[in-house]
């Protein structure tokens, strides 16, 4: 007989029931060091009280009136967003699968406004991921994300990552943009050089193609800028965000420049929930904390303190682990045994980690945890690890 709850996932036999920070409570009482962050969406942690109070002020005023009408949360926080990135105009969904369909419609709607309504093909690469709707897994391409799911939304061109020959080679007549993640998530984070996203940037020029980012992961301070690309010292003309941008209330958005936006006109897009006054006062405290220098600041140090020791916990376990990757407080370990076995093993020990492709768990902690909270996670981490090889002795 089929569960109530639609069983898509395979989820791990633990209920919490409390967050403080970077840690969560169970319901047996056991306390769980999340260095997962419900998949980069805490960003500022469990029950932030900027966050509680932002939610329940303004759900004491007004939840819901739709978009058929003003929303001042709504313009605080697209006002805030454009001050603080190369943005023009921004559109709130209530998900980074919902930013990904607004983002290629846009693009496409671009060129078709513009005389080229051939102009429909968007080059992505291998090991990506942008969400699970039919434009999202038609984008990423993958088998594990397509099969049973045909015919595929067609205009889309996938290559493999890091070749940028291919890109230059597989431009057309037809092209109309590049979709690329700053740094892969579920790809088993892989970050893009710098050198190459200003590449992209250049070969978008030269060509008269549009950028898209997708920083529904990597974005809102999760590498120590506020969005990824700021490292490379490029602009895309549109961006993907979700995830942090909430902190934990849905939220999404598609920020974009005036040019590329502007075939998005009244009656092109919409969304009954998206940019409602509960999720854009909860965005806007999330931005006013995470825009802060100060406080961008003390995520890289923190990042710092974090991979040093991540570094040790591999050269203490070369049966374990092969290397650390990624920027900021996005990192992966790279594993020997399956990955799953060193999830698993954390569970054990309380600590929470993310599965990722090409044999990675991901560690993407809330970007307010602590000194101490990155010493108790390499503690709990080094016993999960102890415990793996304990494993492999005995298989």
């Amino acid at each position: 007989m089929i569960p109530s709850v639609l069983p898509t996932y395979n989820r791990a036999p633990l209920n919490f029931v409390k967050g403080e920070g970077a840690w969560l409570i169970e319901a047996d009482g056991r306390r769980f060091l999340d260095l997962g962050a419900g998949i980069a969406v805490n960003a500022l942690g469990h029950a932030h009280p900027d966050l509680v109070k932002a939610l329940t002020d303004q759900a004491n005023a007004l939840w819901h009136v739709s978009n058929l009408y003003q929303i001042p949360q709504q313009q605080a926080l697209a006002d805030k967003l454009v001050e603080h990135s190369f943005a023009d105009t921004v559109f709130f969904t209530n998900s980074g699968t919902e930013s990904c369909e607004l983002a290629v419609k846009m693009a496409r709607k671009y060129f078709y406004d513009n005389g080229q309504p051939e102009r429909v093909d968007i080059i992505t690469f291998d090991g990506s991921f942008h969400g699970r709707s039919s434009a999202g897994i038609a984008a990423a391409g993958s088998e594990k994300m397509t099969k049973g799911f045909g015919p595929m939304l067609p205009g889309f061109v996938h290559l493999t990552f890091g070749d940028l020959d291919g890109v230059t080679d597989a431009i057309t007549e037809r092209t109309a943009a590049i979709l690329i993640e700053p740094v892969q998530g579920e790809g088993g984070i892989r970050p893009v050089p710098d050198a190459e996203l200003k590449a992209l940037r250049q070969i978008c020029d030269d060509h008269g193609l549009l950028l898209i980012l997708d920083e529904v992961q990597c974005g809102v301070g999760r590498t120590g800028r506020l969005f990824a690309h700021e490292w490379a010292g490029i602009t895309p003309d549109i961006m993907m965000v979700a995830k942090g941008i909430g902190g934990g209330f849905p939220l999404g958005a598609v920020l974009a420049t005036e040019k590329a936006a502007s075939g998005m006109t009244a009656g092109t897009h919409g969304s009954t929930y998206g940019g409602n006054p509960l999720g854009c006062a909860v965005g806007c405290a999330v931005i006013d904390r995470v825009a802060d220098p100060a406080f961008l600041a003390e995520v890289n140090r923190k990042a710092g303190l974090l991979r040093q020791k991540l570094e040790g916990l591999v050269a203490a376990h070369p049966d374990i682990f092969e290397e650390v990757r990624g920027t900021g407080l996005m990192l992966g370990l790279k594993c020997k045994p399956a990955n799953t076995d060193l999830v698993g093993a954390g569970y054990d020990n309380m600590v929470i980690t993310v599965p990722a492709a090409d044999n990675v768990i991901r560690l993407l902690p809330p970007l307010t945890l602590s000194d101490e909270d990155i010493a108790e996670a390499l503690t709990r981490l080094d016993k999960a690890a102890v415990q793996v090889s304990k494993q492999l002795e005995t298989a």
